[in-house]
């Protein structure tokens, strides 16, 4: 009968998180952001994941509450502790974008958490891995062009233009001036204008 009950306790309180985050989700469609950050904490401060999201995007932004990056960045790791996968991409993104100094488990956490939200399917992260093995201390070729790969066929013009530079160059793969060709015609009829002018 206890654990009844505390199931049940469970389902009201989720219940409840995610009725207060379209609450959230409706007030900032209609402009009243005021109410939608404070719909959106309730649910956050009841563990809901996306509502954690939604105020850390609220934070970001400054959306019913002042520009705050610290914030932001605390409840992103709260829902990327959660799984959700863009909150994954975003807290990674604040760690390599503003705690550059800290040390390298910083770095790995973020590399972390962005691998787990490009296998989710985020386009962004699998952008950001791509250029970011291509580019990095220790450049990963292969693994860099796996992700651009990824995010290109997601539709990213801007991952495809990279993978035509790969092939042009043959960095992760072998020298291929007729792929590189087709992926820069590819991405610049997605309006990619690095890939037109490659194509000169």
């Amino acid at each position: 009968l206890e654990e009844a009950a505390v199931q049940l306790q469970q389902i009201f309180r989720i219940d409840i998180s995610i009725a207060l985050n379209i609450l959230g989700i409706e007030s900032m469609r209609a402009g009243r952001h005021r109410i939608a950050f404070t719909c959106f904490k309730l649910a956050a401060d009841r563990g809901y994941s996306k509502a954690q999201f939604n105020v850390g995007l609220c934070y970001e932004h400054g959306r019913g509450t002042e520009k705050d990056l610290e914030k932001a960045a605390f409840y992103y790791y709260q829902a990327a502790s959660s799984c959700h996968p863009m909150a994954q991409y975003r807290y990674a993104r604040y760690l390599l974008w503003h705690r550059p100094e800290n040390e390298w488990d910083r770095h790995r956490e973020a590399v972390t958490f962005l691998e787990q939200a490009a296998v989710a399917g985020i386009t962004e992260a699998q952008a950001y891995l791509g250029v970011f093995y291509l580019r990095g201390l220790q450049p990963k070729e292969k693994r860099g062009l796996k992700y651009l790969l990824l995010a290109a066929k997601n539709g990213d013009a801007q991952s495809r233009y990279h993978v035509g530079v790969c092939y042009e160059k043959g960095l992760g793969v072998q020298q291929n001036l007729a792929e590189a060709m087709r992926h820069y015609r590819e991405a610049a009829a997605a309006g990619n204008g690095n890939a037109r002018e490659r194509l000169r």
